[in-house]
């Protein structure tokens, strides 16, 4: 994984498109859906009110396995925030695969997003005492959780699996109660080796779970597998655009900036759509 020059390369050749309207999936992917967060409580308006008064810190975690660990997909995301909200809350140290990616905050008020993932973790494998005592110290205002690919590689059970994220989410909330969660759907891959090598029929069976369990509790969810092509597509998206490593379930430094991309795109457009809502509101 490279660290920030590749990726402030990348900002400074896409910042005239930041917030543009129109996604960046490529037009080669088949099957795609709006990139967007589903948000029927508009919890997130809360952040965003925080983020429009200037006057504190705001602090994003993303926490999840090692889609996130590998720095590069919630780190470009978290660049092109700071980007859009100023990066004043935090020094500018590098952050690659070898170094942390939780942020070192200056103290002065503004966007904070830290990134903790851990590899081949589960929503339950994650759910330690330390992960916890971690995430609540850094007093989140929204946590995104990104599991599912792991889950999805063994036997599967969306019952286990929702009673698990539930767990997860429930611990972390008693110590930040009125932190919001963001849900996020795995990405996609490919089971087996050689020969034996398939789609993983059981992302989609994940990616239902996620939404469904998201759905029920009221919290938002970006739903990351069906906005890139869902059952039919997703995998064979990533893989004709030769965005998956050679395992079949992690993702080129490309795609994995695509995805961070997306999820920025999704945000700003929830964003905009909040201050629509205030404008109608006055």
């Amino acid at each position: 994984m490279k660290g920030n020059k590749l990726l402030y390369t990348v900002l400074w050749l896409l910042a005239p498109f930041m917030c543009m309207a129109q996604d960046s999936i490529p037009s080669t992917f088949r099957g795609t859906k709006e990139n967007k967060i589903m948000d029927e409580t508009h919890s997130i308006d809360s952040l965003f009110s925080k983020l429009d008064k200037k006057n504190r810190q705001v602090r994003i975690v993303s926490i999840g396995d090692s889609h996130v660990r590998g720095h590069v997909f919630t780190y470009t995301t978290r660049l092109f925030l700071e980007k859009s909200f100023g990066d004043w809350a935090v020094f500018p140290d590098e952050v690659t695969y070898r170094t942390t990616a939780i942020a070192r905050e200056t103290g002065e008020p503004g966007l904070i997003f830290h990134i903790f993932g851990v590899n081949g973790a589960t929503a339950a494998t994650f759910n330690t005492p330390e992960n916890i005592a971690l995430v609540d110290s850094l007093q989140p205002d929204l946590i995104i959780v990104s599991f599912g690919t792991n889950e999805a590689h063994g036997a599967y059970n969306p019952t286990v699996h929702k009673r698990q994220m539930d767990e997860l989410i429930s611990i972390i909330k008693r110590n930040t109660p009125d932190a919001i969660v963001l849900l996020s759907t795995p990405p996609g891959a490919y089971k087996g080796r050689g020969r034996h090598r398939r789609i993983n029929p059981n992302t989609q069976k994940a990616a239902k779970a996620i939404t469904e369990y998201a759905q029920e509790k009221g919290y938002a969810w970006w739903d990351l597998y069906n906005i890139i092509g869902g059952r039919q597509y997703a995998v064979r998206n990533w893989s004709r655009a030769r965005m998956f490593t050679r395992d079949g379930i992690h993702f080129t430094t490309n795609g994995y900036q695509l995805q961070g991309m997306l999820l920025y795109q999704a945000i700003m457009k929830e964003y905009k759509a909040y201050g629509n809502r205030m404008e109608q509101n006055h």
